[in-house]
């Protein structure tokens, strides 16, 4: 098997593609505003999709049932960055709403910052640490994949 893409699934769709194409500046291959699919790339051609959620449910025959309310994540659209707090202050610029700011994960190897597109699916952005910002569990860790 080979990951194609991910795709959202999404109510308002011209909201969307306008946040991933507009305030995220990902190049659009497919698509435009009033479609209903289009795909972006992600470092990887057409590696995230977005497509009408009514539309994929008649598809698979589960209009009757309802969307998710009020719950936690399920998923978490993650995009790799040279450097965090750049990315982060061009984002902010272009209008973007974080709900938190970089910070260090020494636990994880990584600096990152997070936010909701417009349907509030879950992004993080990410760079990576230093490996002298690791810490201990994730230096004795690392060493089992040299």
């Amino acid at each position: 098997m080979e990951l194609s893409n991910v795709r959202l699934l999404v109510q308002d769709f011209d909201a969307c593609f306008t946040f991933y194409s507009e305030k995220l500046n990902l190049i659009v291959d497919w698509g435009k505003l009033g479609d209903d699919y289009a795909s972006f790339n992600v470092g990887m051609p057409m590696g995230l999709s977005i497509y009408k959620t009514d539309l994929m449910a008649k598809a698979i025959g589960n209009s009757h049932k309802n969307l998710p309310l009020d719950s936690r994540e399920k998923s978490l659209i993650i995009l790799k960055v040279k450097n965090v707090d750049k990315a982060y202050e061009r984002l902010l610029k272009n209008g973007v709403a974080f709900i938190s700011e970089p910070k260090n994960m020494s636990g994880w190897g990584m600096r990152v910052a997070h936010l909701y597109d417009p349907e509030n699916n879950l992004i993080e952005i990410w760079s990576e640490l230093a490996k002298e910002k690791w810490d201990k569990d994730l230096l004795t860790q690392a060493k089992d994949y040299e």
